[in-house]
């Protein structure tokens, strides 16, 4: 048989040409380049877990609960302890990470003869998910300080009448936060131009220096805040992604979920990890105060970098042949993998343990030693 590639197959004209998304998998020492959390679950999480999972293997002959109700009122219980802002179980809605989340917002309010609009560079998934689900993407404009510049945001909503505003805060691969008077007034404007959906994207929130966008919440239907477990709780592995918005939108993403979309061991998994919210915290703050002292390390070397709120780091700037892919490449003949998202002049770094991110300074120190002499 002849070897068939993907372009002599029937795909759909807006997928062709594309890649999927994904990250190096390299077998090196230090693996700085995806943004997980990089400490283990506690051990009496992981027994706690096995606990919850071996009760409900006993019914796994039977369907998961399809709208899990007990573990979408310990989410709000969550979000209402850590922001402040009451989070009742009909405002959240729970999905096979963050991702799946996205897409049942745009299955939903997107869709063929839609369009979506994100603020790049940002997370590469919006657009992905949106040509999945057949939704118009639109790339709208960062300033040079890769900020959103908001009145040309507030053109291109008012210009391209989007259906669905994409706001990442903080943002992914560029780690600085969006003010909540700039998400307000691209509510706004989204709200004339159509009305749309509005999604804030705050995989990364627990990180930040600042609070959640929660409260704005109240009295804006078109407003979605979307987040994962992913990152803060260090369960990757887990892939359990969720949202907060008014109930009618989780009446909406109800249409398009498919059956028993969670299973019972992932429903069992992520309530024993709230469990142990307190714990996961405390890790979240040791690598808020190793993503500053990355900070801080690499402005004293030499390089430029970009506020954080996120749980990595963008730093550069990198010039002359090869630019930032030849960094990449150094660093890694180093022993250490960090992230080339393909922004000229830039790599992103995640925040490890306290050794991993030695190992990348001294990686660094010695490329600006090699760069200057």
């Amino acid at each position: 048989m002849s070897d068939v590639r993907i372009d002599d197959l029937p795909v759909r004209d807006e997928l062709r040409g594309k890649s999927p998304y994904g990250a190096p998998q390299l077998d090196v020492p230090v693996r700085l380049n995806t943004n997980e959390n990089p400490y283990p679950l506690p051990e009496p999480l992981v027994e706690r877990i096995a606990e919850r999972v071996r009760d409900v293997a006993r019914d796994l002959n039977r369907y998961p609960d399809r709208d899990a109700v007990e573990l979408r009122t310990q989410l709000a219980r969550y979000l209402t302890d850590t922001s402040g802002h009451e989070v009742g179980p009909a405002h959240v809605w729970a999905a096979n990470g963050s991702n799946e989340v996205i897409q049942q917002l745009l299955q939903t309010f997107g869709g063929p003869g839609r369009t979506a609009i994100g603020f790049e560079p940002s997370y590469s998934m919006h657009a992905l998910i949106a040509r999945g689900t057949g939704t118009g993407w639109i790339s709208g404009p960062r300033g040079e300080d890769f900020g959103i510049d908001l009145a040309a945001a507030e053109q291109a909503i008012a210009q391209h009448k989007p259906d669905v505003v994409f706001i990442t805060t903080p943002n992914n691969p560029t780690g600085n936060a969006v003010p909540a008077e700039t998400v307000l007034a691209l509510y706004e404007a989204a709200q004339a131009a159509k009305p749309s959906m509005v999604v804030v994207d705050e995989a990364y929130v627990e990180f930040s220096h600042g609070a959640s966008l929660l409260p704005l919440l109240d009295g804006r239907p078109h407003l979605v805040i979307s987040r994962t477990m992913s990152k803060a709780f260090g369960a990757a592995g887990l892939r359990l992604g969720y949202l907060a918005a008014h109930p009618a939108v989780v009446d909406a993403v109800q249409l398009v979920r498919l059956p028993y979309h969670l299973s019972a061991v992932t429903q069992a998994t992520a309530l024993a990890a709230l469990e142990h919210t307190d714990t996961l915290l405390g890790y979240v703050e040791q690598l808020k105060a190793e993503r500053d002292r990355l900070v801080a390390e690499l402005r004293a070397t030499g390089y430029e970098v970009v506020e954080s709120d996120a749980n990595f780091v963008q730093f550069g700037r990198f010039d002359g042949e090869g630019g930032a892919h030849a960094a990449w490449r150094k660093i890694l003949d180093r022993g250490v993998l960090v992230r080339d998202n393909g922004i000229p002049g830039w790599l992103r770094v995640s925040a490890g343990t306290p050794e991993e991110n030695d190992a990348f300074l001294d990686a660094v120190r010695e490329l600006k030693k090699e760069q200057s002499t």
